[in-house]
């Protein structure tokens, strides 16, 4: 599959030294990657088993929407409901609170979007509130909805960091039915006396675990506590923790739970660990593998914004089209090395945890975690990125 001149096989033991978590960067968690056993870095892909063809019980059309939205649709070339969408939009349109557990692309933005879009149509003065946990998933959502409400007279504002507030606050003030937004931007604009959460009657929570997990339990519920008391709530995740069930306690009401199992990515993705001498370089060693051919599109991982920098700035020298994304850099600029990315014009990004959280690119070929992840979870939603829709993927992680 690739050269393996610098695998290695691992020792046998259990793991490494823990390093001191003072000053760490990492906020509370500390960086744990050092303690990881690295035999979990090494796992072959499972066979790819042939499943059995998914058939709705209802199609789009059976949906108790608007014409307008059916049209839209279908020239979105959506032909029949995916699983989540086919178990929980009737229930979304029957104004239930909804809990889906489902991982990223499996067609869940459909199951809230389509519904809310149809309820604004019927009742213009409903508000919408989507709360998710990076930029980059709100513009994913800001253009689906853009999409489906090609054809009616419905607004979103997108506020989300490291974009410019003012143009946010002009935006706020125009006519909106919908708001999409991250925890942070959120809660500023309401301390600014900018957004009043009490005409929301509608809330979606996306990907809530990774919220959770990136530390934005409290002001998710400072949030909730300013919308509407009579609300429908909608809150997808991946995982359920006992945060996010405590959660659902306390804002959900007698919510219908939607759980569509899905196969792990993980399992799709051949894992081998790259281990690299302490006489060795190892942007000379990632240059070697970036040389070989199978090194299509390439996800690279590293703890910090500016090793990210530093990374990316130091493959252009060596002639790689490589771009890098991480939270320092402008929203403008984020979208740019995305974009350029998706489209293959830079054929390697290298990114942070956090700036890497929500994104959904087709066909990334190899994940590299340059530097070691944080936790085995950080480890695991990295190599995710690879090895999507039923796909194969190749992760390699650098060791000493």
């Amino acid at each position: 599959m690739y050269n393996r001149t610098n695998v290695r096989k691992p020792r046998t033991n259990n793991g490494w030294k823990k390093r001191s978590n003072n000053n760490s960067r990492f906020g509370k968690r500390g960086f744990s990657g050092s303690t990881i056993n690295i035999n979990r870095f090494i796992n072959k892909a499972e066979p790819i088993e042939e499943i059995e063809t998914f058939k709705p019980r209802c199609s789009f059309d059976d949906l108790e929407i608007r014409d307008v939205l059916k049209r839209a649709i279908a020239n979105r070339g959506f032909k029949t409901p995916t699983p989540i969408q086919d178990e929980a939009m009737p229930f979304v349109l029957a104004g239930k609170d909804v809990i889906g557990l489902a991982n990223t692309g499996t067609g869940k933005t459909a199951v809230f979007l389509i519904p809310m879009i149809n309820k604004i149509l019927n009742n213009p003065q409903e508000k919408v509130l989507i709360v998710v946990p990076t930029r980059e998933l709100a513009i994913q959502i800001q253009e689906e909805f853009l999409a489906f409400a090609k054809e009616v007279k419905i607004s979103s504002v997108v506020v989300i960091g490291g974009a410019d507030i003012r143009k946010q606050i002009r935006n706020l003030r125009s006519r909106h039915n919908i708001v999409i937004g991250t925890p942070g931007r959120l809660k500023d604009l309401i301390n600014r006396k900018n957004l009043n959460l009490s005409q929301f009657g509608n809330v979606v929570l996306d990907e809530a675990d990774r919220m959770l997990d990136m530390g934005f339990i409290n002001d998710v519920k400072m949030l909730l506590s300013f919308v509407a008391k009579e609300r429908q709530t909608m809150l997808f995740s991946a995982t359920f923790s006992s945060e996010i069930e405590n959660l659902i306690k306390s804002f959900l009401k007698s919510p219908q739970r939607i759980s569509i199992k899905t196969r792990e990515t993980s399992k799709q993705v051949d894992q081998d660990i790259i281990r690299v001498a302490p006489s060795k370089d190892k942007v000379d060693v990632l240059h070697g593998l970036l040389n070989q051919s199978q090194f299509e599109k390439v996800l690279i991982f590293t703890r910090t914004k500016h090793g990210a920098d530093k990374l990316s700035k130091k493959l252009h020298q060596r002639g790689f089209k490589s771009d890098a994304i991480h939270g320092n850099k402008t929203q403008n600029r984020r979208q740019k090395a995305l974009k350029l990315f998706k489209e293959n014009t830079v054929n390697i990004l290298v990114a942070t945890d956090v700036a890497a959280r929500g994104l959904d690119i087709p066909n990334v070929s190899h994940v590299i975690n340059f530097d070691l992840p944080a936790t085995y979870d950080d480890y695991v939603h990295r190599i995710g990125r690879t090895g999507r829709a039923d796909q194969r993927g190749v992760a390699l992680t650098f060791v000493n």
